[in-house]
């Protein structure tokens, strides 16, 4: 069946509108439990956490009633990142894992994400059935059959107490001050905390969630505001997350900006080293620079490459048993220590990295020099495929003719909004702003 609800990260949408209502969250919650729940028993659990937008607690509170109607038992966690569902959801015992969140999008959106029992995101195969069972009448639990609630108050202590295990046994951060941005988000008191803990000098930003303000310039994806703080305070190191924390953004002394295919670069060259790189490659997207893979090659190293969303990313790391992956857009996957992108552990291990080398963040956070890489996007509304339109195809193929192997293009739909990204690489800057530019005014055209 074609799949309308779940796109590269779960369903997402603007809430209160169609697939993000309270009505279609219900019934997402019973077809999951109805998939999950196969023996008719009443042992089963979902863990279910959220980020802070004000619609949280309204999708909360109706996938709780449509799990529920079918039998499981509900675990309330509360705001805690995205990998701490996955991490919770693992460690204790659940069948299904729930995450509430639009990651780094704006407040007025929200989502939904699913994790298995192994606390892996479901595949494409699992979300399908889902989706199928949401679009026929559901089969509710009899009335001695439903199942109950209950809030988990030390859910962001075990992951907070999880987390600090990634740090190097009876390493410390002592001596170090430590900007972290939160983006008013999920990880607004595990981050801040397990630093501390840890010994740094801890300036927290975006740790000031009204409901309304999650990634609001400040976040991964407003780097500025974090850049600002680390300038400003004297800062060794500044670490941005998104709005659930599954991604990051490193900042050194000086405020320039690591992206998530630098961090990969690092890691991927220590691992290495150690002997700890699984496979000899690193798993990244399509997106990711082709500097990186030219860095990776010089290292002896392999760059295997995978659909866009970190989910695409894992399923690759485990198909090849590769242990380090992610995107550009910082999603850092470690699956020695999660199961997911995990910001704040990524953040943990360059300031591992610091530490062991004892050199500062300026010297790390450039590993390569990227190839120029142009992205736009075009925003179209729904029902519209501009991709599609035999003029956009024309300018595709002209566009690709022009590169002529001497870069790369992409241009594929978000699997997270209603946007064109149109994508290209090449060393020749002007004729890298002439192909995207052209291919851009050709799908505003058509939209």
């Amino acid at each position: 069946m074609t799949r309308r609800l779940f796109g590269t990260d779960g369903v997402r949408g603007t809430a209160n509108s169609w697939p993000m209502t309270a009505e279609m969250a219900l019934r997402l919650g019973a077809a999951a439990g109805c998939y999950f729940r196969t023996d008719n028993r009443n042992g089963h659990r979902v863990v279910i956490g959220k980020d802070t937008r004000l619609s949280g607690y309204m999708l909360e509170n109706a996938l709780t009633a449509g799990l529920t109607s079918t039998g499981m038992n509900v675990l309330l966690l509360g705001p805690v990142p995205t990998p701490a569902v996955g991490f919770l959801t693992r460690s204790m015992r659940a069948d299904l894992g729930i995450m509430i969140s639009a990651s780094h999008n704006p407040a007025p959106d929200n989502g939904i994400k699913f994790f298995g029992p192994d606390g892996f995101k479901l595949n494409d195969e699992a979300e399908a059935e889902i989706e199928r069972i949401v679009a026929q009448e559901i089969d509710l639990a009899a009335p001695d059959h439903i199942g109950r609630a209950r809030r988990v108050d030390d859910g962001l202590g075990r992951y907070v107490e999880y987390a600090k295990t990634t740090f190097p046994a009876r390493g410390k951060l002592s001596g170090l001050k430590v900007v972290i941005d939160c983006a008013n988000g999920a990880a607004y008191r595990a981050a801040p905390q397990v630093l501390w803990e840890l010994g740094a000098e801890v300036i927290p930003i975006g740790v000031a969630p009204n409901g309304l303000n999650i990634n609001d310039d400040c976040g991964s994806t407003q780097t500025r505001t974090c850049a600002e703080a680390v300038v400003a305070h004297g800062a060794d190191l500044g670490i941005s997350l998104d709005g659930d924390a599954d991604r990051v953004m490193i900042i050194d002394e000086a405020g320039r900006v690591a992206d998530g295919d630098q961090i990969m670069a690092l890691f991927a060259a220590r691992w290495a080293a150690e002997g700890r790189l699984r496979g000899g490659a690193l798993v990244a997207s399509v997106m990711s620079n082709l500097g990186l893979e030219r860095f990776l090659d010089g290292h002896g190293l392999r760059l295997e490459r995978a659909p866009v969303g970190d989910r695409y990313v894992v399923e690759r790391m485990r198909e090849g048993g590769f242990n380090l992956g992610g995107e550009q857009s910082g999603h850092i996957v470690m699956t020695d220590y999660a199961t997911t992108g995990d910001g704040l552990i990524a953040g943990l291990q360059f300031l591992a990295a610091m530490a062991e080398t004892g050199q500062p963040a300026s010297a790390l956070v450039h590993q390569f020099d990227p190839v120029p890489q142009l992205l736009r996007n075009v925003r179209y509304r729904a029902g519209q495929e501009p991709l599609a339109a035999a003029e956009v195809q024309a300018v595709i193929a002209g566009a690709e003719a022009r590169l002529n192997g001497t870069g790369r293009l992409l241009i594929r739909k978000s699997g997270t909004e209603p946007l064109i990204r149109v994508m290209a690489e090449c060393e020749d800057e002007a004729l890298l702003a002439d192909v995207v530019t052209g291919i851009v005014a050709a799908v505003e055209a058509a939209v």
